[in-house]
């Protein structure tokens, strides 16, 4: 790992409020990711599984936690690919179990080759056995992981009742406590660095990669793993491709640059989004549309407040969009008057939403009936995309929900037209 140690006394409380979710006399199995192949002996890099890390901080792979709060020893346990001399020369230092301690606070440590008999004594025990799987809204992957695997060998070896973890771990990441904001803020100050590193250096001939690549040294040298997610560095008409991810033209004057992309620190996510003129100044028609985006981001950023319930939000911020859109001759408003509700007119120019939770996922854990809550963290990026004019315009910053209002998590990264101006002309 590249970020500093964290302490481990956020993974303990952590475990806490897990551990008091659970039904009486059961026990929790969380299983780390797979190392994904490539082609022949080669590995895809290693991405730990957000729940596991979360409750324990192991950022190794073959990690297996046990959580059983009515056990009268043992509590936690933690079983690790055991590590030796070979190893270590051939991957790397794994953790020991004393490494492993002063991470995650566990004091009870196994090996791998220890587990099958450890779970037949606790499993016998139990009523009922918690496991892990993925049931974000977003889900579409049909790739079985280590914890699908792992269902079905308990499922088919022992008779107890399977319970779900998920809906716990939603309830409980959608709320950051302290140590998580201010490893989120990290992340959001590593992508500062970022904006302030490419803006000057942005000019008509530069290539969206080589934008990336200043990007990515930019991360790696603040301790950054890198990108949180396939940053967009989409130019001209590619502005108005939402995931426009190849980054492989030239940048050419006149062009607008719609940039998306965040650092990720301690697998913790940040998400930016600016839009800049190539040539260092916009044209009229580009800050007009520039302003009416930035506009309804303020007025979004305002909403992000306890009590906010998101698809109401989401309406609002359509009718805000649409007063825009008219404004700059995009709608009619005789033809907004006679819409159909469920297929409003400004959805031609502004297809997605305008939040998602944040976190260790960039597209993070919480349900969008939920009211907003203290210590919740959302992504506000509104966009106008007018594809016949190839100007694409999405503004986006990270927002941490408090009791005395929105707490803006990048407020330090410019945004205003006339700042992004004068930082690419210094």
């Amino acid at each position: 790992m590249k970020y500093l140690q964290i302490d481990n006394q956020l993974f303990i409380e952590n475990r806490k409020r897990f551990a008091s979710k659970l039904k009486a006399n059961t026990l929790a199995i969380l299983n780390s990711n797979d190392v994904l192949p490539t082609n022949a002996d080669g590995t895809m890099p290693f991405r730990q599984n957000n729940d596991l890390f979360w409750l324990s901080g192991v950022d190794q792979e073959e990690s297996v936690l046990l959580i059983y709060p009515d056990n009268k020893e043992e509590k936690e346990i933690l079983f690790l690919k055991e590590t030796n001399a070979h190893i270590a020369i051939w991957e790397g230092a794994k953790l020991d179990k004393q490494k492993a301690l002063a991470t995650s606070g566990i004091a009870d440590i196994y090996w791998l080759s220890e587990m099958e008999s450890k779970l037949e004594e606790l499993i016998g025990k139990c009523d009922g056995i918690y496991l892990n799987k993925n049931i974000h809204s977003r889900s579409a992957s049909e790739v079985e992981t280590r914890d699908d695997r792992f269902r079905k060998m308990i499922s088919e070896k022992y008779n107890k009742e399977i319970l779900e973890v998920a809906p716990i771990m939603h309830e409980l990441r959608s709320i950051k406590s302290e140590t998580e904001i201010a490893l989120m803020q990290n992340a959001c100050n590593i992508t500062e660095k970022g904006v302030r590193r490419i803006l000057p250096l942005i000019k008509p001939g530069i290539m969206e990669y080589e934008i990336e690549a200043e990007l990515m040294h930019e991360f790696l040298r603040n301790r950054s793993s890198g990108f949180a997610y396939q940053p967009i560095i989409g130019s001209g008409r590619d502005s108005c491709v939402l995931h426009y991810i190849e980054n492989n033209k030239e940048c050419k004057n006149g062009d607008i640059l719609l940039m998306d992309f965040g650092a990720e620190y301690a697998n913790y996510a940040s998400d930016l989004t600016r839009t800049v003129p190539v040539n260092g100044k916009f044209s009229d028609r580009q800050k007009a549309v520039y302003n009416s985006v930035l506009h309804v981001m303020k007025e979004a950023t305002n909403m992000l407040r306890p009590g906010t319930i998101l698809k109401q939000y989401n309406t609002e911020i359509g009718r805000i969009m649409e007063l825009e859109l008219i404004k700059l001759g995009l709608l009619d408003k005789h033809d907004v008057q006679k819409q159909d509700s469920k297929k409003p007119l400004f959805r031609q120019y502004f297809m997605h939403e305008t939040s998602h939770y944040l976190g260790l996922d960039v597209h993070d854990v919480g349900n969008f009936d939920w009211a907003m809550k203290e210590g919740m963290v959302f992504t506000c990026e509104p966009g106008i995309y007018i594809l016949e004019e190839e100007l694409g315009i999405r503004l986006e910053n990270d927002i941490l929900v408090t009791s005395n209002g929105p707490d803006d998590l990048m407020k330090n990264i410019p945004i205003e037209a006339e700042e992004i101006e004068d930082l690419m002309n210094s």
